[in-house]
């Protein structure tokens, strides 16, 4: 740990160097005010991105994603602070950064011809592939000329420019262009049999296979497009800052944050109920003690507490997910601060820590919510945030349904995904449909659980407490979750 620390503090050290000297080297740099210049007089840089699972994004955890950290890295290499600007589309991002009002863009652009036109691009930063996706049991198409149905891609994407391309090949070519659905939307659609084919980057298609098993990937449009930052054309200074970064961290710092946030979205897949067949009976006795004394403390159903643990890591007290959480219950560094955990790979501390923050939320919910909505709704909050499920209420709400019930609620979580609906929320962009599969999956193994233990399914997995309170305040700790954190 500590060499990992004196490698970043040399690199931060080197880097602000190796800035200082390339601005002295250009006899100009005094003379001629640019956004350099600007930076280091603000003491703050200002990057505007976009709301995305493969950009940025806030969950449980706080603000993460692989621009967002890459560019913080950037930030605190030249020693300002970081001002990220979120844009409504690329067309906003490109224009915010062509008249200055964003010093720089780190939204995933892949750089095309078109593009160039319009803004510089930095070295590529990662590679993806365009697909063509369409649903399973539908018919895979071989080629373009093999298409059957309608065809829909973003206004906001790459992927009008590569099919015009490839309608030189392939003159019969048609297709719909949206600038009301992103790539993300349009995947839900072609899932939900709404929409025939679409057309998305593969890291992106990877990560909804997780949500919406039955897209099929039915071939590439091109062999990939490189991504990268963009800049107006005349920044050259904090253009060539951005490529002494890039090249210093290329073989340690890059490649750690590709394979945190894309190394293993390929891997993850649905455990079948075989393997938690297998699983309560090699890995569950040595945990179900612990279990059932967490969750008698809290009163809540002991069956619950262990669903939870089985979604979060399989029963695995040595689990590190990708983005750093830790533990059989797979506990954020924040919030085991928070619950006084001092060492989350410690099972009982991951189970007794998990059971009092599930009480937490559930306390902390509306008193009007009954069960075992009430229930649902707060293990949605510990997956995605009480934030996030607070704005999903609201949207409820909006749409005249009942903001109380589970089953309004899920609906709508999803919307959170949708630029048209986050904008208007008070914490935005969220992965909706994660929790909606994250609370799914808890739900069917608790009933597989009730059913493997000779027991009865409880109408109350979490039984009300006598006056549901917030936790008690704690001036030395910050609570991660907080519904008035404006992070989340």
């Amino acid at each position: 740990m500590l060499r990992g620390i004196h490698r970043r503090l040399a690199l931060r050290i080197s880097l602000r160097t190796a800035l200082l000297g390339a601005c002295l080297a250009l006899t100009t740099c005094a003379q001629i005010p640019d956004r350099r210049s600007q930076i280091q007089t603000l003491g703050e840089i200002r990057v505007v991105t976009l709301n995305s699972p493969t950009t940025y994004f806030t969950d449980a955890s706080g603000e993460m994603g692989f621009e967002y950290d890459l560019v913080s890295h950037f930030a605190d290499a030249l020693g300002v602070r970081l001002n990220l600007q979120v844009a409504d589309s690329v067309h906003e991002a490109i224009d915010w950064v062509q008249r200055g009002h964003s010093h720089l863009g780190a939204a995933g652009l892949a750089i095309t011809a078109q593009r160039q036109r319009l803004v510089k691009f930095s070295r590529p930063l990662r590679r993806v592939v365009p697909q063509l996706v369409y649903r399973m049991g539908s018919g895979k198409p071989s080629d373009l000329s093999d298409l059957t149905g309608v065809l829909r891609v973003s206004l906001d994407s790459s992927h009008p420019e590569i099919l015009f391309i490839r309608q030189g090949e392939h003159r019969e070519l048609t297709w719909e262009e949206t600038a009301d659905a992103s790539p993300e939307e349009l995947l839900r659609l072609v899932a939900e049999g709404e929409l025939d084919y679409t057309v998305a980057n593969s890291d992106l298609v990877s990560i909804n296979q997780r949500y919406y098993p039955q897209l099929r990937v039915a071939f590439d449009l091109s062999e990939g497009q490189d991504l990268g930052w963009i800049f107006a054309h005349n920044d050259h200074r904090l253009h060539a800052d951005v490529e002494l970064f890039l090249q210093a961290i290329q073989d340690f710092e890059l490649a750690r944050l590709r394979d945190r946030y894309f190394g293993h979205i390929s891997r993850v897949g649905y455990v079948g109920a075989v393997t938690l067949a297998s699983h309560v009976q090699s890995r569950l006795p040595k945990y179900r003690e612990e279990f059932e004394r967490a969750a008698a403390e809290q009163q809540m159903d002991w069956r619950l507490l262990a669903a939870i643990g089985y979604q979060e890591s399989h029963w695995n007290p040595k689990a590190v997910s990708p983005t750093g959480v830790r533990g059989l219950m797979q506990i954020t560094r924040n919030t085991a601060k928070f619950l006084g955990i001092e060492n989350r790979l410690d099972p009982a501390e991951s189970i007794d820590g998990a059971a009092r923050y599930i009480r937490s939320l559930s306390n902390r919910l509306p008193t009007d919510i009954q069960e075992p909505d009430r229930t649902w709704m707060a293990l949605a909050a510990y997956n995605i945030g009480l934030g996030h499920l607070r704005d999903a209420r609201g949207l409820t709400q909006e749409h005249g349904r009942d903001p109380n019930r589970w089953v309004d609620v899920r609906a709508h979580l999803p919307l959170l995904t949708q630029p048209k609906w986050y904008k208007a929320t008070q914490y935005g962009y969220a992965r909706g449909h994660e929790a909606v599969t994250y609370v799914g999956n808890i739900r069917t193994y608790y009933d597989m659980l009730v059913w493997m233990t000779g027991g009865n399914a409880a109408d109350a997995p979490i039984q009300a407490q006598p006056e549901a309170q917030p936790p008690p305040d704690q001036p030395d700790r910050q609570d991660p979750l907080a519904i008035d954190n404006p992070i989340l």
